[in-house]
C-alpha cells in the first residue's frame, strides 16, 4: 500500500503541475478566469479541457467545442467500468470516485497487485490530481491573464501541442498507430472546408470505424466454453497468460 501511495503522489505532482499550462492557454484563448476554473473543478478531464479550449481558440462554435470535449470525456465511462469493482464504493463515496476517475487514477489503480493497494493508489492519485490540478490551473489562469496576445508568445498553437503530448504515449501499438493515422488524414482533409471543431468529430468517427474493422474479434461462445474459465492474478479484468497455460496443462493431465 505504501508503494501505491507513493506512486499516486508522484503522478499527482506531475499531472497537477501541468494545470498551469491549461490555465494560461484557456485564458489567452478568450475563456475568462472563472469559466476556466469551473472547467477544472466540474469537468476535470485534461484531454477534454484542452480540446474544448482548442476549438474555442480556433473560433469554433460552442456546440462544436462542447461536443468535442464530451466525445473525449466518454472514455472515462470505460475507466469507471474497470475501477468500480475494485473500489466497491457506495453513496456519496461513489459520486466522489466518479469525479476523480481519470487516466491517472485508473492507471495507478490497475497497476497494483491487490485490491487494498488498488484502492489506496486510486484515491491518492485521483484526489491528489484534483487538488493540484485546480490549484495550478488558477496559477496559470492568473499568469495567462497578464500575457496579452497569445500569438506574441506562440501560445496560439500550444493547446494542440499539449493535447498531442497527452495522446502520444498511447500510440505504442500498430493498431493504435493505424487508428491515429486514419483520424489525422480525415481531420487534415476537412480543416480547410468545415468550421473548427467539426474535423475533430469526423476524425473521431473515422477512428472508431477503423478500430471496429481492424480490432480483435471476440471469441465465440462455443470457443469460450471449450477453453473453460481462467483464474489467477494479474491486471483486473484480465486473466494472465500463465494462468491459462496452467489450466490447459492441468486439463491435459486429467484422465
Amino acid at each position: 500500500m505504501r508503494a501505491a501511495v507513493r506512486q499516486g503522489v508522484s503522478v499527482a505532482l506531475a499531472t497537477g503541475l501541468y494545470g498551469i499550462s491549461f490555465g494560461a492557454l484557456s485564458v489567452v484563448a478568450g475563456v475568462g478566469v472563472l469559466p476556466t476554473m469551473a472547467l477544472s473543478l466540474l469537468l476535470f478531464s485534461g484531454g477534454s479541457q484542452f480540446a474544448l479550449i482548442g476549438v474555442v481558440a480556433a473560433g469554433g462554435s460552442p456546440v462544436a467545442a462542447v461536443a468535442t470535449a464530451a466525445l473525449l470525456g466518454a472514455r472515462n465511462t470505460l475507466y469507471g467500468a474497470v475501477v468500480a469493482p475494485l473500489l466497491g464504493a457506495r453513496g456519496l463515496r461513489r459520486l466522489a470516485a466518479a469525479q476523480v476517475t481519470i487516466d491517472e487514477s485508473t492507471a495507478v489503480a490497475v497497476a497494483q497487485t491487490d485490491r487494498r493497494a488498488a484502492r489506496a493508489g486510486f484515491w491518492t492519485a485521483g484526489v491528489g490530481v484534483f487538488v493540484l490540478w485546480n490549484a495550478f490551473t488558477l496559477v496559470g489562469a492568473l499568469a495567462g491573464d497578464a500575457l496579452g496576445d497569445p500569438r506574441a508568445w506562440g501560445l496560439d498553437a500550444a493547446a494542440a501541442a499539449a493535447f498531442l503530448a497527452l495522446v502520444w504515449p498511447r500510440l505504442a501499438s500498430r493498431a493504435a498507430q493505424g487508428v491515429a493515422a486514419a483520424a489525422v488524414v480525415v481531420s487534415a482533409a476537412l480543416v480547410p472546408v468545415v468550421p473548427p471543431g467539426i474535423p475533430v468529430l469526423a476524425a473521431a468517427a473515422a477512428a472508431v470505424l477503423v478500430g471496429v474493422l481492424t480490432g480483435p474479434r471476440p471469441a465465440s461462445p462455443a470457443a469460450l466454453a471449450a477453453h473453460g474459465p481462467t483464474t489467477g492474478g494479474g491486471t483486473p479484468g484480465h486473466a494472465p497468460d500463465d494462468a491459462t497455460d496452467e489450466s490447459d496443462e492441468s486439463e491435459a493431465r486429467t484422465p
